[in-house]
């Protein structure tokens, strides 16, 4: 699906080759003509590219970013101070163009992991700005920032008055730790600043870090939201639940795209002692290779649901005489209904459904992933050759 649709009021993106793909587009530039809010979370990983660790800086001199550049389908990650360098001077160039410091653009990057950018061809496009870059809608600026994508993952919503709209990409290496992959929302909804930042982060751990493609987490991952005001004030609830179900379409987009898949597994994790208990048992059941591999191949095998859960050894509380495990609306332990066709026919999905109760407490958390194929197998075997 296409949208010839532009980001919200004020917003204005840019999407051009600056040499890294054969013809797509390979950069991101967004901007306003309106002063931005801004809120970001970024990976943890210990070897966070210089992009993540640019925008950290950033934001520890309580800057809000005006600007947004992302380079997709090379990383600069563990590329030493030559990296560090070029994302400094990517930065400086995206900020030429809009007219702001290089402080107030946040940079982000994707792709392959320890080579440097192709710099005498970013100088070069950037040199020739109307040339290498084209004024982008919706479509175009989420397929910039592709890497194995194979399509374009983007959602729009509006809130009162005000428009909310994500772009995402990832498929693989995506078991985000804080925020996962790149994703970026745009709204013209005007939120103060604190409360934006803390809107944001509620939002992201309730959608992309409750989502595992493959248990990895990418030395990348940037998830950021922009706002310009320019719709006026909305109601701050209404305006989470809009961002919340923006993000979740991201979601499920990236889970239906994952390197591999065939089916989008969702579980969803009640009566834990906490929310999260309910995350961590749900993650366990997501990542698991045996349960993925079941899922694929339509296998009801619900015992190896039971050991993502007893694997779990520390937590200490749970009691297997409590546990409640089913397939969709078919309780499959403690008490199988021995069914097995009716079970065949429900795991023949696209989409498969997992509930767990544990009996201990009211806490909750539902969390989002993928079977395991040989694609995914094929798809990262021959990644870098």
């Amino acid at each position: 699906m296409h949208s010839n649709k532009l980001l919200p009021q004020g917003f204005i993106s840019y999407v051009g080759n600056v040499g890294l793909k054969d013809a797509d587009p390979d950069c991101l530039l967004v901007g306003s003509s309106a002063p931005i809010r801004s809120a970001a979370v970024f990976t943890q990983s210990i070897f966070a590219g210089p992009s993540v660790k640019i925008n950290r800086a950033s934001m520890s001199k309580n800057l809000s970013f005006q600007g947004l550049v992302v380079i997709s389908k090379n990383a600069n990650v563990a590329t030493g101070l030559e990296g560090k360098n070029n994302a400094l001077e990517v930065q400086t160039l995206a900020a030429h163009v809009f007219g702001i410091s290089a402080d107030n653009v946040l940079i982000a990057s994707t792709g392959v992991i320890g080579r440097p950018y192709p710099m005498e061809s970013i100088r070069r496009s950037f040199g020739n700005f109307s040339k290498h870059f084209m004024v982008s809608n919706l479509s175009q600026s989420a397929k910039a920032i592709m890497t194995t994508d194979t399509k374009e993952k983007f959602s729009e919503l509006k809130c009162g008055a005000s428009t909310i709209v994500g772009i995402a990409k990832g498929v693989g290496m995506i078991e985000p730790n804080m925020a996962t992959l790149l994703t970026f929302f745009f709204t013209d909804a005007s939120i103060e600043q604190h409360k934006l930042d803390t809107i944001f982060r509620r939002v992201v751990e309730k959608t992309f870090n409750a989502l595992s493609i493959d248990t990895d987490t990418s030395t990348s991952d940037t998830a950021a939201i922009f706002s310009n005001g320019l719709a006026g004030c909305v109601d701050e609830d209404e305006f989470e639940n809009s961002l919340y179900q923006c993000a979740l379409v991201l979601v499920k987009k990236i889970i239906s795209d994952g390197e591999g898949a065939t089916k989008t597994i969702i579980v969803n994790v009640a009566g834990a002692r906490d929310d999260s208990q309910a995350k961590r048992v749900g993650k366990s059941v997501v990542n698991s290779p045996l349960v993925k591999t079941a899922v694929h191949g339509s296998d009801p095998n619900w015992g190896r649901v039971a050991m993502a859960i007893g694997k779990l050894d520390l937590e200490k509380d749970i009691n297997p005489d409590l546990v409640k495990i089913a397939f969709g609306n078919q309780l499959v332990y403690p008490d199988f209904d021995g069914d097995l066709n009716r079970l065949k026919n429900y795991l023949n999905q696209g989409e498969i459904t997992i509930n767990i109760d544990l009996g201990i407490s009211v806490g909750n958390f539902t969390v989002y992933g993928c079977d395991l194929s040989e694609g995914y197998i094929r798809i990262n075997a021959d990644y870098t050759s």
